[in-house]
């Protein structure tokens, strides 16, 4: 099967073609979901030698299940979003003895002012710390909800709880965030979208 012909497959019709042996399956679904598991990890860590580390670490382990996947127990999403969050709280315990926080980086633009660049910077670093400040369970809800776009059903699936739980903790999350932000509108230039 051609690699242009894989786009029209989903991502367990993939991880079924790579366990019984297509190079070709792994390298689409690796294009394809690889960004997604990256941009999951780095907000989760703040930290982008980190975030690759989990990035690279998730998908191996998809590799290794491949030829043990069950059809229709789970969406590979799914799983690969679990695993991904679970390695990410593995190494934000592993270094609580001191912060660790990289510079977020800036998402490329057309051409944004000197000032613009500085203001996103600044935007990304205060919601990174907001979100590093927040408990683990909260952090990971509020970004699989509010950053990445799932549902609650697809994060109770991911966190391993039900959708009323899923609620509670983006709820709390967000107040928790709003609250450590709030004082901060004017800093970040946020004083004329009230």
């Amino acid at each position: 099967m051609p690699y242009d012909a894989m786009n029209e497959h989903d991502d367990e019709e993939l991880l079924l073609a790579f366990a019984g042996g297509n190079a070709a399956a792994a390298r689409a679904l690796t294009g394809r979901l690889g960004p997604r598991v990256f941009a999951h990890a780095m907000r989760m860590l703040g930290d982008r030698a980190e975030a690759e580390d989990v990035a690279q670490d998730a998908l191996l382990k998809l590799w290794r299940i491949a030829p043990g996947w069950r059809v229709g127990e789970a969406k590979v999403t799914t799983w690969l979003y679990r695993v991904t969050a679970n390695l990410c709280i593995d190494r934000i315990r592993k270094r609580r003895g001191g912060p660790n926080i990289d510079d977020v980086p800036e998402l490329a633009d057309e051409s944004p002012s000197a000032v613009d660049q500085m203001q996103q910077k600044s935007r990304a670093e205060a919601l990174q710390n907001a979100l590093n400040a927040l408990p683990d369970r909260q952090r990971q809800a509020v970004i699989l909800r509010h950053i990445e776009g799932l549902t609650n059903p697809e994060i109770g699936q991911i966190m391993d709880i039900g959708p009323r739980a899923v609620e509670s903790l983006t709820a709390r999350g967000k107040r928790a965030l709003e609250a450590l932000l709030t004082g901060r509108k004017a800093e970040l230039g946020y004083e004329d979208d009230e």
